[in-house]
């Protein structure tokens, strides 16, 4: 590991590297390319004061099986993108705040602010320029405790292999082992190569958006940032998601069918933020589920594979139904739209895109979920199984995990609770301004909360979407 410094303030900046440059040049894939070179923050909140200089130390190690974050990305003379595995390096800043650490929790979140412990990137200035695609910020709070703020480049890793690496540094630093990864984006041509058929046939959750549509998106997304959509917050307890399966499978009692807690409160949250819109009875609400599709193509991407490869699907029915349908009927629905990920529909979607990349399309390609948030779909991305909770770098695990909020409304993130709220959920849901004090009434919070019992119920928290001093 090498890190070189410089100081401003109360504030130091490092670049750190592996140490060694294999010089590979690592081509994306066409899902890595379908998300563009923009950056998810997170951020974890320790209770401990962390070494930073022991920090620096285990992420040079890790960055040696992990090539791809201390290399630089290019643009490909055919107009795709590669990652140069040049070890130009990880920023990594280290600070000290003038503040104690707050007690933060479901009651009181930390995305107020949250941007002022990250280091960002302009997602905008990264193709052939010395942009890191991973930043680490690194801040000390007055009378102890860190706070470790990460940004990645999304265009290298989704949600599961980000925290594969953060889950391997934390390792690392123990002098545990890890599993070492899979770089090889071959395997997603692969995917696309074997398909079968029309290739057309892989566009069913997919939109070549026409002139301008996606520069729309892209400013409605913009207005979100600056206020015009609001991140509201609640927890469910494990009891009360275990009430809420139970109800769900009495519901199916007798039909032979299962569904998960994770399928029982996605049923919920559809069913309540349905009744929350009011739509039209015959209006189609539809329901965006972002699924990981390596355990489907197992024998094609393996599961260390370190990538994007993830997709989604988006079962529907019509505004009346949500709201008539009982609870077991509708968890059985959204386990029938996971279902829907069969191998032979991945390779299908993965051949279109493929298809659209070589007729010089695929810049204009979204996902209809992304493109109908503002309209029909309420979109969910369940990452409750994600290790948050579990990145110890010897001073023990994080109290708090939060993430900057949302800028697309009807967008839904559940998240797993810390250790000692073992088997809970946290749910943070992004809304339209205009509608967050309705949704703050009681009786809403009280048919989310319907399966509680009657002891804690957590209320319905609103943080700002915009970071305010």
């Amino acid at each position: 590991m090498t890190a070189s410094a410089s100081e401003s303030g109360a504030k130091r900046s490092f670049t750190v590297r592996a140490g060694e440059a294999s010089g590979d040049r690592i081509r994306l894939s066409v899902y890595d390319m379908l998300i563009g070179p923009i950056y998810t923050p997170r951020a974890f909140f320790y209770r401990q004061t962390l070494d930073g200089e022991a920090l620096r130390a285990s992420l040079g190690r890790t960055l040696r099986n992990f090539p791809i974050l201390s290399g630089r990305m290019k643009r490909d003379p055919d107009g795709g993108l590669s990652v140069l595995c040049d070890d130009a390096g990880v920023r990594f800043v280290e600070a000290h705040a003038s503040v104690r650490m707050p007690d933060y929790g479901p009651r009181h979140t930390a995305k107020k602010g949250l941007d002022r412990y990250l280091s960002h990137a302009m997602p905008f200035w990264v193709v052939d320029r010395d942009t890191p695609l991973f930043t680490v910020k690194l801040t000390h709070m007055k009378g102890g405790g860190s706070i470790l703020g990460l940004t990645m480049n999304h265009a290298v890793a989704d949600g599961s292999s980000y925290m594969a690496f953060v889950e391997s540094w934390s390792r690392e630093h123990r002098g545990l082992g890890y599993p070492k990864p899979s770089h090889d984006r071959g395997v997603i041509a692969a995917l696309a190569a074997s398909a079968a058929g029309d290739s057309r046939i892989g566009s069913a959750h997919l939109t070549v958006t026409r002139r301008g549509q996606k520069s729309a998106f892209i400013r409605r997304m913009a207005f979100g940032s600056l206020g015009g959509v609001k991140t509201v917050s609640t927890r469910f307890t494990a009891d009360e998601l275990a009430a809420m399966k139970d109800i769900a499978m009495a519901n199916l009692a007798g039909t032979k069918r299962w569904v998960s807690t994770n399928d029982a409160l996605t049923a919920h949250l559809w069913k309540v933020l349905g009744e929350f819109r009011a739509r039209p009875d015959t209006s189609r609400e539809r329901l965006g589920l972002v699924a990981d599709f390596r355990a489907v193509v197992a024998e094609a991407v393996p599961d260390d594979y370190w990538g994007n490869a993830v997709t989604n699907t988006r079962p529907g029915m019509t505004a009346a139904e949500l709201r008539s349908r009982p609870l077991g009927e509708v968890a059985a629905a959204v386990r029938s739209g996971f279902s829907e990920n069969t191998e032979e529909r991945i390779r299908e979607e993965a051949a279109f895109l493929c298809a659209e990349f070589e007729a010089g399309r695929l810049k204009r390609v979204m996902t209809t979920m992304g493109l109908d948030a503002f309209d029909g779909t309420i979109a969910i991305n369940n990452w409750s199984k994600l290790p948050f909770y579990d990145i110890d770098f010897g001073q023990g695990a994080p109290f708090w995990y939060d993430f900057p909020s949302m800028t697309i409304p009807w967008t839904v993130h559940i998240a797993p609770t810390p250790a000692d709220q073992h088997g809970g959920r946290d749910v943070y849901m992004a809304l339209p301004r205009e509608r967050v004090r309705t949704i703050q009434e009681p009786s809403w919070a009280d048919r989310f909360h319907r399966y509680a019992d009657s002891g804690e119920v957590f209320p319905l928290t609103f943080m700002a979407a915009k970071a305010e001093d």
